[in-house]
């Protein structure tokens, strides 16, 4: 019994820290973090992000934080295609960080 508790935690704790990534089938996930957590939207964290740095969002997560809370994570090309990584908090939408991902 104590193992098969073990493996359930595991796995839920596995679950919970899997990113959402913003594909057509993970988007309801997303939106139910979103809803359940009383995130920021993706449509509102995206906005947010594009206005961080401009271009096309290619790829969006939503990622759970190793010390507690959530971001959106997205990937933008720009105009000159350059790849960014824009991270924004998914409970007030303010920017974390804007960085230039240099390994795509």
């Amino acid at each position: 019994m104590k193992t098969s508790t073990t493996a359930l935690l595991l796995a839920a704790a596995l679950l919970l820290s899997a990113p959402a990534r913003a594909d057509d089938d993970d988007l309801p996930k997303m939106r139910a973090i979103a809803a359940a957590m009383k995130l920021i939207s993706l449509e509102d964290a995206t906005a947010k992000a594009l206005a961080a740095k401009p271009g096309t969002v290619i790829e969006a997560d939503l990622d759970r934080r190793m010390f507690g809370g959530y971001d959106y994570e997205f990937e933008i090309i720009d105009a000159d295609g350059q790849n960014w990584d824009v991270h924004i908090d998914a409970r007030d939408g303010t920017v974390r960080s804007v960085r230039r991902d240099w390994f795509d």
